[in-house]
């Protein structure tokens, strides 16, 4: 059998159709168009995966499932949507809408969940029966895979992991609670703290690189200068590492899987940072006479949230 996977980002839509094995046979893309409200969104998200299935060659009777991969949450029990913030969607019935257009059985889940879901069944994950994927971008998102399955919790908003509150009375975040995880290991992060370097060092690399527009720092700049040896950027550096590790150590404590995968943005950095980190947890781990998860970089690229997806069906 065959299945679809939908991948729904703030300015495009995916689609794919994707085998057993978790490769994609067939891709179809469009913009989101966020502007025009969720039911023209959602007409579109059937019309990509009917596209998809047509390219690819494969009977419709050889589909046997839809998923789909929001930057948010749905009911399962309801299939609604109550809030998907980069697509502005409240409440919207995103399966019940789908059907209007295609008579598949459908399954949503966030997009890092379906993200870690695709590393477990196709990329460096693969074979192992639980693993824990953090998406390390503007904020930071999870993907808790366990006994091959995503886990999603009872109302489906399990594996929020950025949500974890790593420092009492510390950086507020976006969701109102301060000292949240990704407030400290997200790409955001590293730019809050490249610019605040930046304004107590105007001369330094960080400042030139940018031309003194310390608003055009991006997570990039500062990490490339901390793998050239800068002062300031190492100092970044190592600080993210050391709340990344927090984070993670935290997650290894509770679920003791097998790999913890690391994608995102700031993920790029590569071995860089794969090393720091790798030399910085076994410091903070609870068991140090026991093996415990090894640390990878996700290897799916853009492909994830189309695999992901997919592979809810499955």
């Amino acid at each position: 059998m065959y299945y679809v996977g939908i991948d729904v980002g703030g300015t495009g839509l995916k689609a794919g159709v994707v085998n057993e094995q978790g490769k994609i046979i067939a891709k179809a893309s469009c913009p989101t168009g966020v502007e025009r409200g969720p039911e023209p969104v959602i007409h579109d998200m059937a019309m990509l995966a009917k596209q998809a299935i047509a390219q690819s060659g494969v009977p419709m009777e050889e589909v046997a499932a839809i998923g789909i991969g929001i930057p948010g949450i749905m009911d399962p029990e309801t299939g609604i949507v109550p809030f998907c913030t980069n697509l502005f969607w409240h409440n919207v019935p995103l399966v019940e809408w789908m059907h209007r257009d295609i008579d598949k059985p459908i399954f949503v889940g966030n997009d890092a969940t379906v993200a870690g879901l695709a590393e477990s069944v196709a990329g460096v994950s693969a074979g192992a029966k639980n693993s824990i994927f953090i998406t390390l971008g503007t904020g930071v998102g999870g993907g808790i895979v366990l006994d091959g399955k995503p886990f999603s919790g009872v109302h489906g908003v399990a594996s929020e992991i950025g949500h974890m509150i790593v420092v009492v009375d510390g950086e507020m975040c976006t969701c109102g609670n301060p000292g949240c995880w990704e407030r400290y290991a997200s790409a955001t992060a590293i730019i809050r703290m490249g610019k605040q370097a930046a304004e107590k060092n105007p001369q330094g690399a960080l400042a030139r690189a940018v031309n003194g527009n310390l608003e055009e720092i991006t997570a990039k700049h500062v990490m490339d200068l901390a793998k050239a040896g800068d002062p300031d950027c190492l100092e970044i550096f190592h600080q993210y590492v050391k709340y990344l590790c927090v984070g993670i150590v935290n997650l290894i404590n509770l679920w003791d899987p097998e790999i913890v995968v690391l994608g995102g943005g700031v993920s790029y950095t590569g071995e860089f940072l794969l090393d720091a980190v790798r030399k910085k947890l076994p410091e903070m781990v609870f068991y140090k006479a026991m093996p415990f998860a090894r640390i990878e970089l996700a290897t799916l690229g853009n492909d994830a949230g189309i695999i992901g997806a997919a592979m809810l069906g499955r």
